[in-house]
């Protein structure tokens, strides 16, 4: 299989119609293989847009998700990034192409494991990868310009939003109910208050620790 000609089309067909037209994403997208980041047997499924399962509960997102989540945060060449639920490691590989730094926080020690063999193949000495607790963010190595929750969410974290700098973004999909349809949505600190918007409909699995609280009944 072609893998550069699956990745342009890619770009072309799912993330440009898309509305995903900040240069340095689509430079980033087109340099990361994704396929190396998947299991062997996903491999041929790269491309498609759709949510890729890794094992343990877990995804890699769906391309156009995650170019618009990315694109969303706005990155420059001095932020400093923390990207939730790192997975294999792709959307920190995707971000760091973009960022000055980012940290993939990753909970599952096989996929923390597979993310850093990947990350330092192919050289991209501005991600670390680092084991820990999803709910909890990255409070020792914050503040951040912008955290990437890369996952459903059902609500915004609190405890993710107090680690952005101020002006800092948090990029995630909000899924309320498993049976809603999830938005994407953007936290901002404005001088210590958090605005949020909506900028898109999405549906992603949700994030581990991250899933809506179950329902009381009598």
């Amino acid at each position: 299989m072609d893998y550069a000609l699956a990745r342009q089309n890619m770009i072309e067909s799912q993330l440009r119609t898309n509305k995903i037209t900040q240069d340095e994403l689509l430079d980033a997208v087109r340099k990361v293989p994704r396929e190396q980041f998947l299991p062997l047997n996903k491999q041929k499924f790269a491309y498609l847009d759709e949510d890729i399962p890794l094992g343990a509960g877990r995804y890699e997102t769906e391309p156009m998700v995650l170019a618009t989540l990315i694109q969303a945060l706005k990155l420059g060449p001095d932020d400093d990034v923390l990207v939730v639920g790192a997975a294999a490691g792709y959307s920190a590989a995707v971000t760091g192409q973009i960022a000055r730094s980012v940290f993939a926080l990753e909970s599952e020690h096989d996929l923390a494991a597979r993310a850093s063999e990947q990350l330092t193949q192919f050289a991209f000495d501005n991600v670390v990868v680092v084991e820990g607790p999803l709910t909890e963010g990255k409070a020792d190595q914050g503040p951040f310009d912008a955290i990437l929750v890369n996952g459903a969410v059902a609500e915004i974290p609190t405890a993710l939003t107090a680690q952005l700098k101020n002006g800092g973004r948090l990029a995630t999909v909000v899924r309320p109910a498993e049976d809603k349809v999830g938005t994407i949505q953007v936290a901002e600190n404005v001088g210590g208050v958090i605005s949020e918007r909506i900028l898109a409909n999405a549906s992603v699995p949700f994030l581990k620790g991250f899933e809506p609280k179950p329902a009381f009944t009598f």
